[in-house]
C-alpha cells in the first residue's frame, strides 16, 4: 500500500507542476519554470541564472546573477512562448503579466482539464496495476485479496478527488478577473 500511496503521490506532484505553469492573471514565478536559459556552454533553468521576485500582483522581476547572461535570459523567456514580454532596464528585466482575454481564459480552462484528465488516467492506471498484482499473488488468501482490493479502491477515489479540488482550485484562478 506505501509503494501505491508513494506512485499516486508522484501523479499528484506532477499535475501540481503541470497547473503552476499555466499563467493565470497574477504575476507567478513558477510560470518560468520551463525556461532554459543559453549559458556557459549549456542549457540552464532560469532559477539557475536568475533570481526572479514578484513585485506587483503582475509583475515580475527578473534579476540574472550575472550581468552578462541578461540578454540570453531575455532571449529564452521570448523565446519559451509564454507571451510574455521582458523589458530590459540595464539591471533587471520587468514582465507585465497581461490580463487574460475571455477567450484565453477558456482555451486555459480546457488545457487545465486535460492535465487533470490525465492525472485521472495515470492514477486508474497505477490501480489497474496493483490489482493486478494482487490477482497474481497466490500466497493471499480470496478475502484478504478482497479486503486489499477494496483499500486500493478507497485509496484511487481519495487521489482521484483531490485532483478534482485541484481543478476546482485552478480553474478559480482562471477565471478570476
Amino acid at each position: 500500500m506505501s509503494e501505491l500511496v508513494e506512485k499516486m503521490d508522484k501523479s499528484i506532484e506532477s499535475l501540481r507542476q503541470n497547473f503552476s505553469t499555466v499563467r493565470t492573471g497574477r504575476a507567478n514565478p513558477d510560470i518560468l519554470n520551463k525556461v532554459k536559459v543559453s549559458c556557459y556552454g549549456s542549457l540552464l533553468p532560469i532559477k539557475q541564472t536568475a533570481s526572479i521576485h514578484v513585485q506587483d500582483s503582475n509583475i515580475l522581476i527578473i534579476q540574472p546573477f550575472d550581468r552578462g547572461t541578461m540578454g540570453e535570459v531575455e532571449r529564452a523567456i521570448i523565446k519559451a512562448d509564454l507571451g510574455l514580454n521582458p523589458v530590459n532596464d540595464g539591471i533587471n528585466l520587468r514582465i507585465t503579466i497581461p490580463s487574460l482575454t475571455e477567450e484565453r481564459r477558456k482555451e486555459l480552462d480546457k488545457l487545465v482539464k486535460k492535465m487533470a484528465e490525465e492525472a485521472r488516467i495515470a492514477i486508474r492506471n497505477i490501480r489497474r496495476d496493483f490489482m493486478e498484482k494482487t490477482k497474481k499473488d497466490k500466497e493471499i488468501s480470496e478475502d484478504n485479496q478482497k479486503k486489499i482490493e477494496h483499500d486500493i479502491q478507497k485509496t484511487t477515489d481519495k487521489y482521484i478527488v483531490i485532483v478534482e479540488d485541484l481543478l476546482k482550485h485552478k480553474e478559480k484562478e482562471i477565471t478570476e478577473i
